[in-house]
Parts: C-alpha cells; structure tokens; sequence
C-alpha cells in the first residue's frame, strides 16, 4: 500500500534548501529584523508579480484583509458581503473592523461567490464586496466589478488561496480596490511562519495600511490611527523573496497534477471541481464533493491517502456567530457543500505514481451505506 500525504513541504524546500539557508544567514548577518531591506524588496517584487503598484506586508492574511477595510473607513453599522463558503478568516476581518459580513451564497459547483446572488444582499449600509477566490481558483470577477461600480461599492479580494491565479489573462488580487495575500506556509507561496500582505494601485490607501500596520504610526514615535501592530519581519520577507521566483514552477505543478485528477477520476460518486472559462486555477486545494464524503474519507485512509474537509462547518453555523441569527437551512448551499467537500492530495513535487495511486483508489470507492 502507497502512502500519500494530503500535503508535503519537503520536495519543494529540499529544491531551495541552499537559497533558504541563504536568506536566513543574510537577515542574521545584517541584525536588522522589522521593517528593512528584506521587506522592502519582497514588497516591489511581489507588487510587480501581482501587477499592482503597491505592496504591504502584514504580519498574516487575516490581518491584511481587515487592515485594508479598516484603512477604507469601514466599520460600525457598515455591511460587508462575503461568500457563506469559505474559511472563517474573511469572515472575521469584517467582524474586527466593526462591521457585519453579510453572507452570499456559492455556486456549488466551482465553490465561489455566485454573481448572480449579491445584489439582492445590498442595502444601504453596503460598503463593499469581498470575493474570496476560493481553493486557488479565481472568482468571475467582471460582474462583481460591476455590480460594485453600479453601487459604489469597495472590492477587497481575498487571495489568501489564489497566488499567480488568473483571471481572463489578468492576475488575481489586481481587480479591486485591495486585495488580501496569506502566506502562511501551506500555502502556494508559503513563508516559514505566519505572514501575509495587501497589494494595491491606490498609493494614499497603501501609506494608510502601512501605517494601521505600524501601530497607526507614519513616521517613529508620532501616531496618526489607532494602529495595530501588524508587520512582516525580515527573515519572512527574505524567505518567501526566495521563493517567488519559483512560484510559478510550483503552481504549472499544481495544475498538472490537477490536469489528471479532472480528466482521469471517473467515479460517477464523485462530484469534480467545475472550471469557469478563461481563468487559471492554482488549485491551492483539489476540492471534491461526495454525498457519503466521510465513508470516503475513511476509506481512503485505510488504504494510505490523506484528505482534509474545508470547512466542515459553515460560518453561520459555528458558536461564535450564533449573534448574526442565521437559521440552518438559511444557507443551503454553503451547508450542502460543508457536508460533502473533501481535498484530496495536492502539492508541489507529487509523483506521477502517487497521482496514479489517488486516482485508482477513489475510481475504486463504491458506497456501502
């Protein structure tokens, strides 16, 4: 029997073992930890992968999404619209600010924000759309522009999931008016830590969460907001600078390894990720759907693969926002999908015969329930 973990770091940090060693013996050597060279050339570096103008590192990606709605003046008695699927940290980046996150639902069957769905969720206290470009693939961001044109509204996207994704040629994170990176180290572009930065074409509201980052301060010792404490250290910084340039390495991997999965997994149990047209997923996440997904689940264990369930319990549903009163069964997509989702192995440096394996294994499941 073949083991297959649901992810590993190890195929791609022994390729880069030398250039990480590297970046950590030049933060060292220079004894400089906040806010220096390593960050600032991260900064340019990433900005120009994203096409954007502006880059911001934070401390993580929940901290980046609230920062940039916080630094557009979003806050109490304010709405923001956010997918009913997705993990809890989009959600909490409008709760922190003041704000309540307004669920829309998914179209189930690429997992994302519908379009089609949000309109009929703005009132008058609407300030902003938050699509999440969910598992690595991008959102249909060309209605959600212009729903949010149509109504004056702010976009805030959250790529936490979606690094070098494309949408209609045109990289993710550089539609709206910010956008939200996590790099914390399962992702496609992983730090060795939490980390994470916002990217934007706006140089006034990018001084803003710079300085919100920095304890509200624009310059040492003189405090403008009441700030957070929010950065991305140096030895971050260098890190994820050695990685970038292999980004896109990593992600052609990801796609191969999802090219087989889309066009090989014949179980007519199973319930394949859909792909709108004219975009390029980085599937940070392969996402199944099955109605006997935890039968599934065990059943893959047993025969040595490992998966993972995102997220097996909506937003609306978990304890802590029980106070937004959202009935179950008010959001049945985002519950249907919490009930059936389930990732399979996806990560750089997979063999073709672990892919094989996967395949040939979830082919073979058949429900006895």
């Amino acid at each position: 029997m073949m083991s297959v973990p649901f992810v590993s770091f190890l195929p791609l940090e022994k390729e880069l073992d030398q250039e990480l060693k590297g970046a950590f013996e030049r933060v060292f050597a220079r004894s400089w930890y906040i806010e220096g060279q390593e960050l600032q050339a991260f900064e340019a570096s990433f900005a120009k992968y994203c096409n954007t103008k502006y880059c911001v590192g934070t401390g993580n990606g929940l901290d980046a999404l609230m920062l940039a709605l916080k630094a557009m003046g979003i806050g109490a008695g304010d709405e923001v619209i956010v997918p009913s699927n997705t993990y809890i940290a989009t959600a909490l980046a409008v709760t922190y600010v003041g704000a309540t996150p307004v669920f829309v639902e998914p179209d189930i069957a690429t997992f994302n924000i519908d379009p089609a769905a949000i309109e009929a969720k703005i009132t008058t206290r609407t300030k902003a759309i938050m699509p999440v470009h969910l598992y690595g693939q991008p959102c249909d961001m060309d209605p959600i522009m212009a729903i949010a044109n149509k109504h004056d509204l702010k976009v805030v996207e959250d790529c936490a999931q979606a690094h070098g994704a494309t949408y209609k040629g045109k990289v993710v994170g550089s539609f709206s008016d910010a956008a939200g990176f996590s790099f914390y180290p399962g992702k496609n572009l992983g730090a060795l830590g939490d980390a994470g930065a916002v990217v934007t074409n706006d140089q006034d509201l990018a001084a803003k969460i710079r300085a919100l980052g920095n304890y509200g301060s624009d310059y040492k010792y003189h405090h403008i907001y009441k700030g957070h404490n929010s950065r991305l250290d140096e030895i971050q910084a260098a890190f994820l600078s050695a990685k970038l340039p292999h980004l896109e390495k990593v992600n052609e991997n990801r796609r191969h390894i999802a090219s087989r999965y889309l066009s090989e997994i014949t179980n007519e149990l199973i319930r394949l990720p859909f792909v709108i047209a004219d975009v390029e997923p980085v599937w940070h996440v392969f996402a199944i759907r099955c109605d006997h997904r935890d039968e599934l689940a065990k059943y893959l264990q047993d025969n040595g693969i490992s998966t993972n369930k995102h997220y097996p319990i909506a937003i609306h549903m978990q304890e802590c926002y029980k106070d937004l009163n959202i009935a179950p069964g008010s959001l049945p997509i985002a519950e249907t999908i919490s009930a059936t989702q389930l990732s399979i192995p996806m990560y750089y440096g997979m063999t073709e015969q672990q892919v094989s394996y996967v395949i040939e294994k979830i082919n073979a499941f058949s429900c006895h329930g």
